[in-house]
């Protein structure tokens, strides 16, 4: 359908009302500058008519323009277990396209998620970036694959701390957290009832 390098932006719609926009835009902006160095600055909520019911996953797909704006009707998933993938993957902009991600998860159950680890440090989930709990700080991987709204967000209000994760470190840790443009930060479980499964190279 495009030919050209596309985007996306995901945005949360509750009851009429759009969530973080000035970050989606600040991404999307961003985005366009480095791959179409474009320095117009769209506001995507010129292009959004919410729908006045429901939770909508708002996706916007865009190039250097606007392509398209759907509005799906959004239900959260959850996960039992997280297995730790090895992975050389480079996805620092929000493709259209997923086939890398996707690809990471081939072989485990839907009920499941993996957190990609590469050149030794924790990175993100597939859906989500992450972050651990340490008792007094809710720290975040230093280098993500993706740098999530959410993640922008709650770094800029001084509730989550950078820092280099390893796996081994996760044992050292008391709580375990999801954080994206539609769930928000959720907190999964307690670190002892993760099941982390043994690594996979891929």
């Amino acid at each position: 359908m495009f030919k050209e390098a596309i985007f996306i932006e995901t945005i949360k719609i509750l009851d009429g009302k759009v969530y973080n926009i000035e970050w989606h835009n600040h991404r999307c902006n961003r985005t366009r500058q480095d791959f179409f160095n474009d320095s117009k600055q769209i506001h995507l909520q010129d292009y959004i008519e919410a729908p006045l019911k429901g939770l909508f996953r708002c996706r916007v797909v865009y190039a250097k323009e606007i392509l398209l704006v759907e509005y799906i009707p959004y239900q959260a998933k959850k996960f039992k277990n997280f297995k730790i993938v090895q992975s050389n993957i480079e996805y620092n902009y929000k493709y259209a396209n997923r086939a890398v991600l996707n690809n990471l998860k081939k072989e485990v159950y839907n009920d499941n998620e993996i957190i990609i680890e590469k050149n030794g440090l924790l990175t993100d989930t597939t859906i989500a970036n992450i972050a651990f709990y340490d008792g007094k700080s809710w720290l975040t991987p230093k280098r993500p694959l993706l740098e999530g709204t959410m993640r922008m967000k709650l770094l800029e209000n001084g509730f989550l701390k950078e820092k280099d994760i390893k796996s081994k470190d996760i044992k050292h840790f008391v709580n375990f957290a999801l954080m994206n443009a539609m769930i928000g930060f959720q907190i999964q479980k307690k670190i002892t009832d993760i099941t982390i499964k043994e690594k996979r190279c891929l």
